[in-house]
This record gives C-alpha cells, structure tokens and sequence, in this order.
C-alpha cells in the first residue's frame, strides 16, 4: 500500500433546512412559535406554562428532625432483668432483649426510684437528670471510657 492509492473519504454533508428539496416550506418545524424560530431553546422541565407536578404535591407542614433519638428505657427495667454488679453496654442490653440492635444507635436511661442493686455503665449509654440523682444516692460507678 503506497500513499498515492490511498482514498480520503470525504466528510458528509451537514443536513440543510429550508433550502429548497424534499423537505418544503416550514422545513419539518412546524408553522410558527418558539419551535419553529432560529436558536430556540427551551427549558427541559418547562411544562408549557402550567404548574410542574411537584408544585401539585401536598406539602408537609413542620419540620422533621433527622438525626437519630435515643431509645428510651425504664430504669425499673434495667433493674429486673440485669443483675447486681454487672456493667451495662449496648451489647448486655441486646444479650437481656431490652432493646433492639435495629433501633438502637443510642440508648437513654430515664425514670426515678431507688435500687438495690450496683451497676456500672459503659460512656456510650447516656441518662436523665433524675436517673444520675438516683445513682448518686445509691453510690453506682460511672465508667468513662478513654477516646484512643
């Protein structure tokens, strides 16, 4: 093969509208309007004027809050199902079937009363004012764990 058999194919020609041929007067755009004229451009979502589908949606009063709540527990309950000494985690809450892994990003310890019973709480497991009164009284540890 030499470069002189060699054939250049040429480019094909840009399709013309509204020069004459097959394709007549309005060219296939129609008879007037936005359409039909030089350079329109229209919005993809534009709806011709009415209202979109989302502007037709009910719109939800308020606000809704996405980060996570605790999962509340009774302190009573804890007091039922654990027994004395033990230190409560996520995962011995999980083990008594008090809460759920499902629902259980975070736990909190609510309600008053006193207890008989010592217990030693992980930092991840968060209580109400009066939960942290009841322990004080009953001397119960607090165990904080340190951040690596």
């Amino acid at each position: 093969m030499q470069i002189n058999t060699l054939k250049v194919n040429a480019k094909k020609k840009r399709k013309t509208i509204g020069r004459g041929g097959r394709k007549g007067t309005y060219s296939g755009r129609g008879n007037k309007g936005q359409k039909a004229r030089t350079g329109a451009h229209i919005d993809p979502l534009f709806e011709g004027g009415r209202s979109t589908l989302i502007d037709h949606m009910k719109k939800k009063r308020g606000f809704t809050s996405r980060q996570i709540k605790p999962v509340a527990i009774q302190f009573s309950l804890i007091e039922k199902k654990m027994k004395d000494g033990e230190t409560i985690t996520l995962e011995s809450l999980m083990k008594v079937g008090i809460i759920d892994k499902i629902k259980a990003p975070k736990v909190k310890i609510i309600g008053r009363g006193e207890t008989q019973k010592k217990f030693t709480f992980s930092q991840d497991i968060l209580m109400s004012q009066s939960a942290k009164k009841s322990f004080g009284k009953s001397s119960k540890k607090i165990e904080k764990k340190e951040k690596k």
